[in-house]
């Protein structure tokens, strides 16, 4: 069977709700210290008095944290090389006791594993500095506001969380300096290591099994960067650029020409297969394997764009839900989410877009 990013997309997911858990736990743990006798004339002091305590707390959140990512980013990586490893398997048929034999790739895993680890370290940083800034900044603002006459106390400690409720942890650029929140970030950075990892597993055991070509297939809504590779076939390995290979006929004693785009390393390089995408790629056996006809969209890719913004607005708004510090501001929140629910709907019905609703949940610690 093909394999793509998208078939490593759960385990990316399952990495991902751990951090987002995480942080609506600190969205919670601020607002109940800072509601804690948020009316005493001495709120101020007890608040700053308190910050050891809080940081101590957190500290503890980020360690548990730190755990169970590992444990669970290293189990996405294994699964995600198994599945690449079967979808070959599958794919080759009668290669399979052959393709089988081969040792699974325990090293390959332990690397990749093992960069996703030190890639997210730094998060767990800014985890802790923003909870504790966004601490003192609430405090900050709620002791002067009332002085300034602008707001009570209760409204600017409000309005100072509801922002941070509202962009979440942030502060994190990829390599090509896009800004990402924390649960993005890290969703996007486990995509691309576990997609990584299956298309691995699957290419080395194609060439195991003596396969050096394979297809692109074509993909709904695609982006540009995708698009000049859509029902190419390429080389599993070797040099750039477009050209024809003499390659053996999949079930003849004969060489049959074939032309190709370029090879699978080129075409990744240049954006195929980047975390978020959805084609796949498969072997292609000359002479045998058929080129797919084009097939039409459901949308376009800028459709998928507008449905990820929804998305993230309705996880934006069950956070400031988690942050609301009143009835009133908890049924305002609920409300917003309701609406742009509302809006995720309209746009599937409209376009055909499948909807996915895990992506508009916001996870909690269980």
């Amino acid at each position: 069977m093909p394999v793509s990013p998208a078939m490593a997309e759960d385990l990316a997911a399952t990495v991902a709700d751990l951090y987002e858990a995480a942080e609506v736990t600190l969205i919670e743990r601020i607002r109940q210290a800072l509601a804690e006798g948020l009316d005493s004339p001495a709120w101020v002091e007890l608040k700053l008095a308190a910050v050891g305590h809080l940081q101590a707390a957190i500290e503890q959140i980020i360690a548990a944290l730190q755990t169970d990512a590992a444990g669970a980013v290293h189990q996405a990586v294994a699964e995600a090389y198994e599945r690449g490893t079967q979808a070959a398997v599958a794919e080759l048929g009668a290669l399979a006791p052959t393709v089988a034999a081969i040792p699974p790739g325990t090293q390959a895993v332990d690397r990749l594993a093992a960069a996703l680890v030190d890639d997210t370290r730094p998060v767990h940083l800014r985890i802790l500095r923003t909870t504790v800034d966004t601490y003192r900044d609430v405090i900050a603002r709620a002791a002067s506001a009332p002085a300034l006459g602008v707001q009570t106390r209760r409204q600017a400690a409000q309005t100072a969380l509801d922002q941070f409720a509202s962009r979440g942890i942030t502060g994190f650029v990829d390599a090509r300096g896009r800004a990402w929140d924390m649960r993005s970030y890290v969703e996007m950075a486990t995509r691309s290591v576990v997609g990584r990892a299956a298309i691995e597993a699957h290419t080395e055991r194609l060439g195991a099994a003596g396969v050096e070509l394979v297809i692109v297939s074509q993909a709904p809504e695609e982006c540009p960067l995708c698009r000049p590779w859509e029902r190419k076939i390429l080389t599993r390995t070797g040099p750039p650029g477009a050209r024809d290979v003499q390659v053996e006929h999949a079930t003849e004693d004969r060489t049959v020409t074939v032309r190709v785009a370029g090879s699978l390393p080129e075409a990744r390089g240049a954006g195929l297969l980047h975390p978020n995408c959805r084609h796949d790629v498969s072997a292609y056996l000359p002479g045998v394997s058929r080129i797919p006809k084009p097939q039409a969209s459901r949308g376009t890719y800028e459709d998928t764009q507008k449905q990820r913004y929804l998305e993230r607005q309705v996880r934006k708004w069950k956070r400031l839900e988690t942050a609301a510090m009143s009835d009133g501001k908890r049924t305002a929140a609920r409300a917003r989410v309701r609406a742009y629910q509302g809006r995720v709907r309209e746009l599937v019905a409209e376009t055909g877009l499948p909807r996915k609703s895990h992506r508009e949940q916001l996870t909690t610690a269980r």
